[in-house]
């Protein structure tokens, strides 16, 4: 598995807490092992982001991210629930 961060990504992950970014890296690194572990809560999107997928990095925030070409995954924006807007 590749993942590839989008420049959005970065600016909003530049933003987080210190705490919500060692969470996060947790939850990626537990992402890595199996996309879809129960403890990240792994959804498909739906509306306007029906292509999209999101998991969680704690009870507040998630990761929207695409499943592209074979092993590629792009993660496009983290954030609390207004990055669904």
């Amino acid at each position: 598995m590749r993942i590839y961060y989008s420049s959005k990504f970065q600016r909003e992950y530049k933003e987080l807490p210190k705490q919500v970014k060692e969470d996060a890296e947790a939850a990626e690194k537990l992402f890595r092992q199996n996309p879809f572990h129960p403890r990240l809560k792994t959804h498909q999107l739906l509306g306007r982001l029906k292509d999209f997928w999101a998991f969680s990095v704690n009870y507040r925030y998630r990761i929207i991210f695409e499943f592209a070409n074979g092993d590629i995954i792009w993660f496009h924006s983290v954030g609390d629930h207004k990055i669904y807007r």
